[in-house]
C-alpha cells in the first residue's frame, strides 16, 4: 500500500480540503497555492507528492483534478513577498487558495488539512501535517496543481524576461540563473528582499 493515502482525511468530516504552495525558496516569480476537495469515489490514480513526479505527469494530474475535483488557487505577488515577508506571502497565498476553494461549490470545507508545521490565520478549521504531501491524498493533489500551475506561469515568464532560464529553473538560484542575474540584473519578477539579489542591487 502506498504511503499517500486518504488515512488522513478519514477522522475529519467531509469535506476536506487539502492545502500546498510551491515557490517559497525561488529567487524569482509568485508563491502559489492550491486547494483540493477530491472525490473520493473518483480521484485520479497514482498522485504523490509532486516533487516525486515528472512535469508530464504533474500536468496531466492537475488537467484531471481540475476535472474530477474542487480547487481552489491562491497567489501572492513578487511585490508581496518583497513587502510582508516570504512567510506571510505563503499564508497568504494559501488563505486566498481555500478562499477560491470555497467559490467553487455549495459549502466550505470542514476540515483543511495544510503541508507543514504551520497555518494560516484563518476563520477555517485546520490542521497542519508535516511531509503531508508525502501521506496525505488531498495534500498531494494540492501539491501538484500549486506546482504546476507555477511552472506554467515561469515558462510564460521566461518568454517577457528572455535570458535567466526560467523555463528550466523555474526562477530557483541555480548557477544559469545567478550567471544570469549577475549579467542581466534583476528583472521586475525578481524578489529584492531575498538576499542574492538585493545584494546585486546594492552592487548595481
Amino acid at each position: 500500500m502506498p504511503r499517500c493515502t486518504f488515512a488522513l482525511e478519514r477522522p475529519h468530516p467531509d469535506p476536506v480540503a487539502g492545502v500546498d504552495e510551491a515557490g517559497r525558496g525561488p529567487l524569482a516569480g509568485p508563491v502559489v497555492a492550491a486547494a483540493v476537495i477530491l472525490d473520493r469515489g473518483r480521484h485520479p490514480r497514482g498522485m504523490n507528492d509532486s516533487k516525486l513526479l515528472c512535469p508530464e505527469r504533474r500536468r496531466d494530474l492537475a488537467g484531471e483534478l481540475r476535472l474530477r475535483a474542487r480547487v481552489g488557487v491562491g497567489i501572492a505577488s513578487v511585490e508581496e513577498i518583497d513587502t510582508i515577508n516570504i512567510y506571510w506571502a505563503t499564508m497568504l497565498a494559501m488563505t486566498r487558495a481555500v478562499d477560491a476553494l470555497c467559490a467553487t461549490g455549495p459549502c466550505e470545507p470542514a476540515m483543511v488539512l495544510v503541508d507543514g508545521n504551520r497555518l494560516p490565520r484563518w476563520r477555517y478549521a485546520a490542521k497542519a501535517i508535516v511531509d503531508g504531501d508525502a501521506l496525505c491524498l488531498s495534500i498531494a493533489a494540492a501539491s501538484i496543481v500549486a506546482k504546476h500551475e507555477r511552472d506554467e506561469m515561469m515558462r510564460a515568464a521566461d518568454a517577457e524576461h528572455p535570458g535567466y532560464g526560467w523555463a528550466s529553473n523555474k526562477g530557483y538560484g541555480t548557477r544559469d540563473h545567478r550567471d544570469a542575474l549577475a549579467r542581466l540584473g534583476p528583472s521586475p519578477l525578481h524578489r529584492r528582499s531575498f538576499a542574492p539579489v538585493a545584494q546585486l542591487c546594492t552592487e548595481m
